[in-house]
């Protein structure tokens, strides 16, 4: 089965933010996902339906899985449950650990459990700026650039530099998520 490169999310508001966000790189690759690039993490404000809430620490992370969409999403749901995310809750409420997959190759889907490309993906500065960190050539498979998106969006949400990138032991002869070889561009679906 072919891989496919993607783009997944991080978010945490509860406890230690970072040593979350660190945990779900960490646990990854035993659920069939291998993490190639991170970006810096960011401190930004809470958005949707709960705005009363802490911060949160954001990164984005560019991965590469054969898994399918819906096999991903299974994966990365075991996960969060794995790393103490409470089932239940308000939509946007708090949480240790969230992971949205946002992009997975040129893959466009409409299922009942799961959106490609995420469907919140245009719309939020605290997903746009740290993916165009990793790529700021980054676009959909319907080819709309999300710098674009970016530009087009409200500066209301603060969304704050807070760390550098996550770190991902990187297999021998390899190189670290959030370092990129010389001459390799760290883009997703490959464009």
């Amino acid at each position: 089965m072919p891989s496919r490169i993607g783009l997944l999310g991080l978010g945490s508001n509860i406890g230690e933010r970072r040593e979350h966000l660190q945990a779900a790189v960490d646990a990854l690759p035993g659920a069939g996902v291998e993490v190639l690039a991170s970006s810096s993490v960011y401190d930004t404000d809470p958005v949707g339906e709960v705005p009363d809430q802490p911060s949160f620490l954001n990164a984005c992370l560019r991965v590469r899985t054969a898994l399918e969409p819906l096999a991903l999403l299974d994966a990365v749901k075991r996960l969060e449950r794995e790393l103490g995310r409470v089932a239940g809750g308000p939509r946007h409420g708090p949480r240790a650990i969230d992971i949205d997959i946002l992009l997975l190759g040129e893959l466009e889907l409409r299922h009942e459990h799961m959106r490609l490309p995420h469907e919140q993906l245009r719309g939020r500065r605290f997903v746009l700026i740290p993916a165009l960190e990793l790529d700021l050539e980054l676009r959909t498979p319907d080819g709309v650039r999300l710098a674009d998106a970016l530009a087009e969006l409200p500066p209301q949400e603060g969304v704050r530099w807070a760390g550098p990138p996550l770190y991902a032991a990187a297999p021998a002869g390899t190189h670290a998520a959030g370092s990129v070889p010389a001459g390799i561009s760290p883009t997703i679906g490959g464009k």
